[in-house]
């Protein structure tokens, strides 16, 4: 994985990226256009999300033409940090970078201080990931998706899925193919996909929803059997695993995702402007390969298209929950 940064909380720009400012004469340097651009990530350093912001940490400094400084505030799911979004400037210099957890903590902790959609600024979902069907192929016989249904229906106390934790994405992307195929397993939470994906190459549980650089590897090397994967199309990472809407289970679509997001109240002009900058920056070699490598798909919607995603994401996610029945850990 290629790290450009190593920033954390309150930590210094890396001194190449100092180097921008010294294109600027010394009036231009006390502008604000040439301020650090705070980055706040509500996830731990090392997390899925995380990467991601290092991976475009260069290419954001070079298209803003500012010093990146990315904030890691995790906590709560991501709550603690993303509440800090909101109270920040609404200038553009502070944006947040946020995952699908935005839209399911609402529904599993008892008190979030904040709207998840009216209290921000939409700007881009900037990269998905598939999900993947994978199952042990020594405890269970199937090869396709709907034989697998059919196995789990002629024993519906049998089976049982892994997730990294109650309410997290990979246990509401089960629960959804559970529910659209009409079938039951029972549910073993992990903290974190690590143990999870040992623990069903082992034999202790049966199957389970993977993020795709989590699972590729395993498939490749025999320890794990795709049946499918969860998007709407097919991934070139694994172009012979069919989707599950190809498998029986039609307009069947779920992956999770990353985006861009500010406090409310951004003028449009500034907004714009974040808009074009996160393109410039996303069209790059350097990112676009970073993400091929951590099995994300590079995507820029605009803020227009951006926030009735983030609105139908809420309500998707809501559902989900309440019919897992998940709460906080």
């Amino acid at each position: 994985m290629h790290i450009p940064l190593l920033l954390g909380r309150g930590a210094a720009v890396a001194l190449s990226l100092w180097s921008l400012a010294g294109a600027f004469s010394p009036a231009q340097a006390q502008s604000a256009d040439i301020r650090p651009l705070r980055l706040i990530v509500p996830n731990q350093a090392g997390s899925g999300v995380d990467a991601v912001a290092r991976a475009m940490s260069s290419s954001l400094a070079a298209a803003f033409g500012r010093p990146i400084v990315i904030d890691n505030l995790p906590g709560s799911g991501g709550v603690i940090g993303t509440q800090q979004i909101v109270r920040a400037p609404k200038d553009g210099s502070v944006l947040g970078m946020v995952s699908s957890n935005h839209v399911i903590n609402p529904f599993i902790y008892k008190h979030v201080p904040f709207d998840a959609i009216k209290d921000f600024t939409a700007i881009s979902v900037i990269a998905s990931s598939p999900l993947v069907l994978a199952v042990n192929p020594d405890t269970v016989k199937a090869k396709t998706t709907r034989e697998f249904i059919a196995e789990l229906k002629a024993n519906p106390k049998k089976f049982s899925y892994g997730s990294s934790g109650n309410g997290t994405v990979l246990h509401l992307a089960a629960e959804y193919f559970l529910s659209e195929a009409g079938l039951q397993a029972q549910h073993i939470p992990y903290k974190g996909t690590g143990a999870m994906t040992t623990d069903i190459i082992g034999g202790q549980v049966h199957f389970g929803m993977l993020p795709l650089v989590v699972a590729a590897p395993q498939i490749k090397a025999g320890k794990l059997r795709a049946l499918a994967v969860s998007t709407a199309s097919r991934n070139p990472a694994l172009p012979d695993v069919p989707t599950v809407a190809e498998s029986g289970i039609p307009n069947f679509e779920f992956d999770s995702w990353v985006a861009i997001i500010g406090p409310a109240g951004m003028a449009p002009s500034v907004v714009a402007s974040t808009y074009q900058r996160l393109k410039e920056a996303l069209a790059t070699k350097e990112v676009q390969d970073s993400f091929v490598v951590q099995g994300f798909t590079s995507m820029t919607t605009t803020p227009e298209q951006t926030q009735p995603f983030l609105i139908s994401e809420l309500e998707k996610h809501g559902k989900l929950v309440k019919r897992s029945g998940a709460t906080a850990e």
